[in-house]
């Protein structure tokens, strides 16, 4: 039994859940043809950490150490990615992630497949963008303490980012009305890495306090994941982190649906406003249109579907495992 630990982005669950929920922050102008489109762009919203595992080129998307360039980053590190060059050199800016100029890449990806009416390419590169993104708005993805390694806190990066959501994310109001333009694309994506990077110190100083005083032999429990048994977090902890955090996460996530239809949209702007309906090639069913419609409405009243199965796997505990003794904690 081992505890899964993916030092890589929001969980599964969580991506699949921001990138839906964004396609209905989106205008009149977009919104037919996201919500067409709102399986692929929910099921392929974990294709860039699929990616990382067969393409080495891809890991510093998904992450930027803004305490490598000292205390105050984000008015050390030139925000042009030819100047950050200039200071720092491209394999030092690799070496310590690059996620707000991939955005902005991205960001002008989608830009160009708008104009060009390419709909593969709008679809792909917004799922790809909604997750970037969505990176952005995770503390963790902000320092070089990523998975809590340098203070002995193992583990953490899972607990925050996927955990936590798989187990009271479907409680969150993720309601945030709808997509603005955005004026400086780049600009926005370091506004959301340093608001993340500010939550780093609350991030780790709250699981730090309350594992000293959270009983050791309930820290843990053993789970049902998918058909693999393993330790993870037992649910009293989860609980008790998510109430210390006092709502971060939820804020994280909003944070994260707004961003993500506020790039899709702005994009579809700076490319002329193309008619989008005239990339739809089949066109969704009467029933269709009405289960999202009332999918739509159930978010406008702050709150959420169940996400199929296939969107992601939550925890399950064994019970007969938590009855007598608790999980041994696991090796990190």
């Amino acid at each position: 039994m081992f505890l899964i630990a993916l030092c890589c982005s929001w969980g599964f669950y969580a991506h699949y859940r921001l990138n839906r929920l964004a396609v209905f922050t989106l205008p009149k102008g977009m919104s037919e043809f996201y919500l067409n489109h709102i399986d692929y762009l929910t099921g392929h919203a974990v294709t860039p950490d699929k990616l990382r595992y067969i393409d080495s080129t891809e890991i510093p998307h998904h992450y930027f150490n803004a305490d490598h360039y000292g205390k105050d980053p984000f008015h050390t590190v030139p925000q042009k990615w030819d100047d950050a060059v200039k200071r720092y050199s491209a394999d030092t800016l690799n070496k310590y992630g690059t996620l707000p100029w991939t955005i902005q890449y991205t960001y002008y990806k989608l830009v160009n497949a708008f104009k060009n009416h390419d709909t593969s390419a709008v679809l792909r590169t917004s799922a790809f963008l909604g997750h970037y993104v969505a990176d952005a708005c995770v503390p963790l993805h902000l320092t070089q303490n990523h998975d809590g390694q340098l203070t002995q806190q193992e583990g953490i990066h899972a607990l925050w980012e996927s955990r936590l959501p798989e187990q009271f994310g479907q409680q969150y109001n993720y309601y945030v009305g709808k997509a603005r333009y955005l004026d400086n694309p780049l600009w926005q994506a370091f506004i959301i890495c340093r608001s993340s990077f500010k939550c780093v110190d609350s991030v780790l100083r709250i699981e730090r306090q309350l594992n000293k005083t959270f009983p050791p032999d309930q820290k843990y429990t053993t789970v049902q994941r998918g058909k693999r048994k393993i330790t993870d977090y037992s649910p009293a902890y989860c609980r008790a982190y998510q109430k210390a955090l006092n709502g971060m996460v939820q804020r994280r996530m909003r944070m994260a649906v707004l961003n993500i239809g506020s790039y899709w949209y702005s994009a579809w702007v700076d490319a002329g406003q193309p008619d989008l309906n005239k990339m739809i090639d089949t066109p969704l069913t009467i029933t269709q249109k009405q289960k999202l419609a009332q999918e739509q409405l159930l978010y406008k009243s702050g709150h959420v579907i169940l996400l199929p199965p296939s969107f992601g796997i939550t925890n399950k505990i064994i019970t007969e495992a938590t009855s007598g003794r608790a999980a041994a904690k696991p090796a990190f």
